[in-house]
């Protein structure tokens, strides 16, 4: 039967309507917190130990070349929830601010559709959603009473898996779910050497190119991977609940991060360890496993694909593209032309600069190179070396508390340090061009050469255009809708309502 008939068949048919609905998939949306593209064994960390990951790799799709919106939790996982690039989203598009209700995220219209929505521990955050205008997270109802003893101090206490049986049981009968895994690791602070007691060694630790090879950053790496181990841990006992309940097949199973990993020049950085990120589906009624796709995808194609997925209508204000072709096809490596290229950037990640500056950027990924420019080169992308004028009172606070932090600044002026430090804490340049190929660090910046100066002005105007034409503010000289977005943070800082701006002046003054 033709689909057009089949339809017409169908809408006189309240049991054939049924069974559409009924095979519409369930989707378990698994996402770590900070975690960078190579650290998985499917993307060659061996010493990563997450089965999960690994049976999702096999049975599933890999992305080789998934990027965020922007390299920081709460506007990458906007831009997820909304389908939309982070700088089109207001406030949002600063961390520890407001998720205004204007903007429709997939949880909601997926309800709105017949699904059960979720989600566990981190969904979108950290920010106020309540002085969005917003009844809820916008990930959905939340789901975190469930608690656990974890066998170290760092790992969260929230039984993610148990969590989400809890949320199955309470499933109303024939509805398909939707649920937001949001583990909180493996985000900075690690229990001190749980890499060690999880059976890690130090020779185990991949050093990414701009940090030294030191005993301080080989341990850290190490308690990262562990904590790696732990996300893929109840992501396992989430498989195997779905798996009992004989519905696996048809249930689109995402695994990724939210950003890179929480060391210096990566996370809160558009360098590849900041942007790049790990990525695996699962779902087999519709997607060949066992294949690895290299277009280039961003994060903002989520919303749509799962909506496409649902067959509910993909509403206009969503930037993304839907993955259901790439899932679909049958082929390996490069799947459409058209995906050669995406765009990300960044705004406040915290109160990290002297006046309440933004260190603003905004980035551009082709297959071959990464082009970066400051809107504001003066500032220091690390944030200021003035713990005065941090949210968290220590140097570089857009950086996160960690050794391998401490380390390199303790030791700035050891001459087999020195290097990278710079790279890591140094005033960069208003522009930056990397060939990711051969510098896969992003550390020899092409951009002052006349031999690349060609390449640099096309993706200069690409990136120009691109943000010309999806209302990014900054180009269309409404900044202060950043500068002045409200901050609100766990640690006891908010802005009392008052513009960013305003806020700083009142909080020096009574210093």
């Amino acid at each position: 039967m033709k689909r057009r008939e089949f339809l017409a068949v169908s809408a006189g048919c309240p049991a054939i309507v049924a069974a559409q609905r009924a095979r519409r998939p369930n989707i378990l949306f698994a996402i770590s917190d900070d975690q960078s593209w190579l650290h998985t064994p499917y993307m060659g960390t061996r010493a990563v130990k997450a089965p999960a990951l690994e049976r999702l790799a096999a049975e599933g799709v890999v992305f080789t070349h998934a990027f965020c919106s922007a390299p920081a939790c709460a506007p990458s996982r906007a831009a997820i929830l909304t389908g939309r690039n982070f700088w089109e989203l207001e406030e949002a598009a600063c961390h520890f601010s407001i998720f205004p209700s204007k903007f429709d995220v997939y949880p909601d219209i997926l309800e709105r559709n017949g699904y059960f929505v979720g989600y566990t521990a981190k969904g979108w955050g950290p920010g106020d959603w309540k002085e969005g205008g917003r009844p809820r997270n916008p990930a959905g109802n939340e789901f975190s009473s469930r608690r656990l003893d974890p066998p170290y101090q760092g790992l969260s206490a929230i039984d993610y898996a148990g969590n989400f049986q809890e949320f199955l049981a309470k499933r109303p009968p024939g509805a398909p779910f939707c649920f937001w895994y949001g583990a909180t690791e493996p985000h900075v602070n690690y229990h001190r050497g749980i890499g060690l007691l999880t059976g890690h060694k130090f020779e185990d630790a991949e050093i990414p190119p701009f940090l030294p090879d030191a005993m301080e950053v080989r341990a850290d790496m190490i308690d990262y991977y562990a904590e790696i181990e732990w996300f893929d841990q109840h992501l396992g006992r989430m498989l195997k609940m779905i798996e009992e309940a004989g519905e696996l097949d048809n249930t689109i199973v995402v695994a990724t991060s939210d950003n890179g990993m929480p060391f210096p020049r990566a996370k809160s950085t558009l360098y590849e360890y900041g942007i790049r990120l790990p990525l695996v589906i699962r779902w087999p009624e519709s997607a060949r496993g066992g294949r690895r796709v290299d277009d280039m995808i961003s994060f903002i194609d989520f919303a749509p694909t799962f909506l496409e997925a649902a067959g509910v209508p993909v509403p206009a204000g969503m930037r993304g593209r839907s993955l259901l072709p790439l899932l679909q096809a049958s082929q390996s490596g490069r799947t459409d032309a058209r995906r050669d290229r995406v765009y990300f950037g960044k705004e406040r990640h915290a109160w990290v600069q002297k006046g309440g500056e933004i260190n603003s950027m905004r980035g551009l990924r082709t297959r071959d190179h990464l082009y970066i420019r400051y809107l504001k080169p003066h500032l220091n992308q690390a944030g200021s070396p003035e713990a005065k004028y941090n949210w968290n009172f220590q140097p570089y606070g857009d950086y996160d508390g960690m050794p391998t932090k401490y380390f390199l600044m303790a030791c700035s002026v050891m001459p087999r340090i020195k290097r990278y430090f710079e790279l890591c804490f140094g005033v960069r340049p208003a522009e930056e061009l990397f060939d990711v190929h051969k510098d896969p660090g992003q550390i020899d910046n092409l951009a002052g050469r006349p031999e690349f100066r060609g390449l640099l002005e096309n993706m200069r105007k690409d990136l120009d255009t691109h943000l010309r034409v999806t209302g990014d503010p900054r180009s269309h000289g409404r900044g202060e809708l950043f500068e002045n977005a409200a901050y609100y943070a766990s640690h006891g800082i908010e802005t009392e309502g008052l513009p960013w701006r305003e806020w700083l002046k009142k909080r020096r003054g009574a210093r």
